[in-house]
C-alpha cells in the first residue's frame, strides 16, 4: 500500500513539473518589446465578453477588467494615458495613447478584431433549462395549435362570491 501510495505521489509530481515547463515555456516565447508579460488565460467574470487585456501599469499585469484587478491586487489601480492592449483573438499585444483616440482605433492592428464592443455583463434570470432548441423543440410553445379556453389560468369562472361554498360543490369540480 506504501509503495503504491509513493508512485501516485511520483505520478503526480511529474504531471506537475510538465504543467510548469509548460507555463515557462509559454512565458518565454511570449514577450513584447523584449519585456515578459504575465497574461491570464482566465475568462473575466465580471465581462463576459472582453476582447482584450489591458494592462495595469502599476504592477505591470494585464487584466480584463478593474474590478479583476482590483480583486486579485492590494494596491489600487493606477490611471495613465498611454494603454498597452493585449488581443485575445491573435494574442498579441499593442499600445494606444488616449489622448489621440480614434474611431479606427477600436480594432486590433495585427488581426483587426473590433474590441471596443458593448459589454456583455452576467445577468440573473429566472428560466426554464432544457435542451438546445435545434435538438429538442418540445418545450417551445407551438402557436400553430389552438388553446383549449378551458384550460387556461384565466378561464376560471369567478368564484369570489361563492367563499362558503365547498369546493366539492363547485362546477366544474368532480
Amino acid at each position: 500500500m506504501l509503495k503504491d501510495l509513493l508512485v501516485h505521489f511520483q505520478a503526480l509530481g511529474n504531471i506537475l513539473k510538465t504543467q510548469g515547463e509548460i507555463k515557462n515555456s509559454w512565458s518565454q516565447s511570449h514577450h513584447t518589446s523584449q519585456k515578459r508579460f504575465s497574461f491570464s488565460l482566465i475568462m473575466c467574470k465580471h465581462i463576459l465578453n472582453a476582447q482584450v487585456a489591458i494592462r495595469a501599469p502599476c504592477c505591470k499585469k494585464f487584466f480584463d477588467c478593474p474590478q479583476c484587478h482590483e480583486e486579485s491586487q492590494d494596491h489600487p489601480l493606477r490611471k495613465t494615458m498611454e494603454m498597452a492592449f493585449m488581443c485575445k483573438k491573435c494574442k498579441k499585444a499593442f499600445r494606444k495613447d488616449m489622448t489621440t483616440y480614434e474611431e479606427s482605433d477600436e480594432y486590433c492592428p495585427h488581426c483587426d478584431n473590433h474590441y471596443v464592443i458593448e459589454a456583455k455583463e452576467p445577468q440573473a434570470m429566472i428560466g426554464v433549462e432544457g435542451e438546445d432548441a435545434r435538438i429538442d423543440a418540445r418545450m417551445i410553445k407551438d402557436d400553430r395549435v389552438r388553446e383549449d379556453p378551458q384550460r387556461s389560468l384565466f378561464a376560471q369562472k369567478d368564484v369570489s362570491d361563492k367563499i362558503d361554498t365547498p369546493l366539492w360543490q363547485l362546477p366544474g369540480r368532480t
